[in-house]
């Protein structure tokens, strides 16, 4: 009897979780996807050759382009960069990503994170770009902790994540910033100056997703 009530408790904490899971806009798949530059540079150079999304990953899945130590991880990320870069919704970004420097791609590859991905979205407008409105360059663990606290509130399935699942998500976008020199390493207490990329806010405008420009310094 004690057996049959706590399985139903678990299912029914199983069914109660997947609900909020359902309503919420924000996913913690982040903690494992995390920002994949050159995996997503490598696949939009594939589909800049003119080759379809199951040909890419395939090709990706067959030469093991990023030498990843199993055929699964490497589908499954494949896959990922695909959906990254038709959240741009935008070729020209697809095909700056694929043949601009670095830089250039890092910052679009960084849009396209906003743009899959809530949690990255709110942060980079709410904290980033507010901060640049504002003219403050501090940054530090209390503005991430602060972030993510906001979120808890806010929604009920962010609510139940792990302490583990917050720490990582945090980490992952500190990460970001720093690959984007935002900051100039992980325990970097200062936001740097940094420079929006003409391609990057001539399709920001273009889309009407000019919210989007305070995270790139964009103030105008």
């Amino acid at each position: 009897m004690m057996r049959k009530l706590i399985r139903n408790e678990v299912i029914m904490k199983r069914n109660s979780n997947k609900t909020l899971k359902d309503a919420s806009p924000y996913s913690a798949v982040l903690t494992r996807e995390q920002f994949l530059f050159y995996e997503t540079r490598i696949t939009a150079k594939l589909l800049e050759e003119g080759l379809s999304r199951e040909e890419v990953i395939d090709r990706i899945v067959a030469e093991n382009l990023f030498q990843y130590p199993t055929e699964k991880s490497i589908r499954r990320m494949a896959l990922v960069c695909c959906h990254r870069l038709e959240a741009l919704n935008d070729k020209s970004l697809q095909s700056a990503i694929a043949t601009q420097p670095s830089d250039v791609a890092k910052q679009i590859c960084l849009y396209a994170m906003m743009k899959q991905y809530r949690i990255v979205w709110d942060f980079m407008i709410t904290v980033i770009g507010s901060k640049y409105r504002n003219l403050d360059t501090s940054f530090g663990k209390i503005d991430l902790n602060t972030y993510i606290m906001r979120l808890q509130e806010q929604d009920d399935w962010v609510a139940t994540w792990s302490e583990s699942t917050l720490a990582k998500i945090k980490q992952v976008l500190t990460k970001i910033l720093v690959e984007n020199e935002y900051l100039d390493s992980h325990t970097s207490n200062h936001l740097n100056p940094v420079l929006i990329h003409s391609v990057l806010e001539n399709s920001i405008r273009y889309n009407h997703d000019e919210i989007a420009l305070p995270a790139f310094n964009c103030l105008t």
